[in-house]
């Protein structure tokens, strides 16, 4: 008894491929002034000379946009998120803190050891003649 379906894969969301990689088509430069002179029509204040962008939208660039930096109050983790991240810090600080005192020749002592302690059961077989 065989489950086997024939076919092409067909992915989800998508159409099936089809071998070829459409470019994305890139926007006039005469859309954007559309766009800009929509914005300052709907904000007069905005238009009167005024190039100072407000504190939550991003900044243009030649290169692109520059976005701001999130203000504190956006911080929206519960107070057990934020317990969570704390210890999780202290704990990566306190291994790190430990691993720092130990050197090379420490690690490669402590390893050995926990080799030898484990049992025969994880020995690497012998493979081949001899």
């Amino acid at each position: 008894m065989s489950t086997f379906v024939g076919g092409k894969l067909k992915l989800k969301g998508g159409e099936p491929l089809k071998g070829s990689v459409k470019k994305k088509k890139k926007k006039s430069s005469g859309s954007e002034l559309a766009l800009t002179s929509s914005l300052q029509e709907q904000d007069p204040a905005g238009a009167g000379g005024e190039d100072k962008p407000k504190a939550a939208e991003p900044i243009k660039t030649k290169d692109g946009f520059i976005l701001p930096d999130p203000p504190k109050e956006a911080d929206r983790r519960t107070e057990a998120e934020k317990k969570h991240a704390k210890r999780v810090a202290k704990l990566e600080e306190e291994r790190l803190r430990k691993q720092a005192t130990k050197g090379y020749r420490d690690r490669v002592k402590d390893f050995n050891e926990h080799l030898a302690s484990l049992s025969e059961h994880h020995d690497i077989p012998k493979v081949g003649p001899g």
